[in-house]
């Protein structure tokens, strides 16, 4: 089996077209509310991020990314005075992914007030579910995980929907049934151990020396290594596959 799905925005991305098209709606979204009306304030929260969202994405929700918007309330402990016009922001810094904020900020009244409105955005889209424990340091088979739609935006790590990032990469933590997985549960397989002997290459204009050496650290291609030679001296090198290390002189 090869199952493969394309490619979706990467989690980066996904959290920047949400933001641009709130910020798209920013002079769209200034209102009169009476004070003390929390819940027209929540509404006004709601109906500036929901539209925005549908811009991001675009018309007919057909992107990789599905956003779904549940809207907090105001701290009930609030007094707010009469305001002639408030406005919703996205506070610096801020980002619409996962748990977040809307700013409601008073422009035309006697206190100019500024509140922030719980949010969390979620982004539902395809990704991997584990259907059976793995063990950590397993490799990883498509037989161990199963296409799923999830919230990309539940946990800080970026999900691993493309299988080609993890079939064959070996288990970073012991693995459990319903996970889905995450850029943290897998590392690179390593070409060799701490103690195996390589072979350290190093050339140069018109020649190459290759010399016998001990990993003192497991060896991932494409990473760097350390590598202790004959005569006690450690050198850093990259892997190139299973046995060779490449030195630059």
């Amino acid at each position: 089996m090869n199952t493969r799905i394309p490619p979706p925005l990467s989690r980066p991305r996904a959290a920047w077209l949400l933001a641009a098209g709130l910020l798209a709606w920013l002079g769209l979204a200034q209102a009169q509310v009476p004070a003390g009306d929390k819940t027209q304030l929540e509404q006004m929260a709601r109906d500036w991020v929901e539209p925005a969202l549908a811009s991001a994405i675009g018309p007919d929700g057909g992107g990789p990314l599905r956003p779904e918007v549940i809207m907090g309330s105001l701290d009930a402990r609030l007094q707010l005075t009469p305001c002639a016009r408030i406005e919703p922001y996205l506070p610096p810094g801020t980002r619409l992914w996962g748990r977040s904020r809307v700013g409601l900020r008073c422009l035309e009244g006697a206190v100019r007030w500024n509140v922030f409105m719980p949010v969390t955005v979620k982004a539902w889209g395809p990704g991997w579910v584990l259907k059976r424990p793995v063990a950590a340091g397993s490799v990883l088979t498509q037989e161990d995980a199963e296409l799923a739609e999830m919230d990309w935006a539940e946990q800080p790590y970026a999900v691993l929907a493309n299988p080609d990032r993890w079939v064959g990469q070996q288990a970073a933590l012991a693995l459990q049934p319903g996970q889905a997985l995450r850029q943290n549960m897998v590392r690179p397989v390593p070409a060799f151990g701490p103690g195996a002997q390589v072979r350290v290459s190093s050339s140069g204009a018109g020649f190459q020396v290759v010399v016998s050496g001990e990993a003192l650290t497991a060896g991932i291609p494409g990473q760097s290594v350390r590598v202790r030679l004959g005569g006690g001296r450690v050198v850093t090198g990259t892997v190139r596959d299973g046995q060779t290390v490449d030195v630059r002189l």
